[in-house]
């Protein structure tokens, strides 16, 4: 198996276990000192590989656009979110991943728009962009487990 899907599938099991063994109350809950809780950072990896390996490929992303907003970078929580969300996002989680390595696998990713990201990364093809995300995700993955301390 290619690592960049090996880090990626483990920093999705990671996040899987914390949705969980958290109630929803757990899930939406905003401690003190943070801008965002754990489902948004956990949607927000979603949105943001999404949008940095499909759409910067210029191919179909696997969730709505209303989901990109909710959770692309600048945003926070405008409310909870339902048991119902969070079950879609725990599939989201799987489905993902699991199409993106078959897509890989596969040689769909082509084309791409060379993006610089606020960090400073210049992602050059789609390679780049697996890699930054692992790198993303294990950031807010971090993230995650601060705050679970305090919810």
């Amino acid at each position: 198996m290619n690592p960049v899907f090996e880090v990626h599938k483990t920093i999705r099991t990671i996040l899987l276990k914390v949705l969980d063994n958290h109630s929803l109350e757990q899930l939406n809950k905003i401690p003190d000192g943070f801008s965002n809780n754990l489902i948004w950072n956990i949607g927000h990896c979603i949105s943001s590989q999404q949008v940095l390996v499909y759409k910067l490929s210029e191919l179909p992303i696997m969730v709505s656009e209303e989901f990109i907003a909710k959770y692309k970078k600048g945003t926070k929580p405008e409310g909870d979110v339902s048991q119902a969300e969070v079950d879609e996002i725990r599939t989201l989680l799987l489905k993902t991943l699991d199409q993106t390595e078959l897509d890989y696998n596969n040689g769909v990713f082509k084309e791409y728009n060379v993006y610089t990201t606020s960090m400073g990364f210049t992602l050059h093809n789609a390679d780049d962009a697996l890699s930054f995300n692992n790198y993303h995700e294990g950031i807010h993955t971090g993230i995650v487990m601060s705050i679970r301390k305090f919810v």
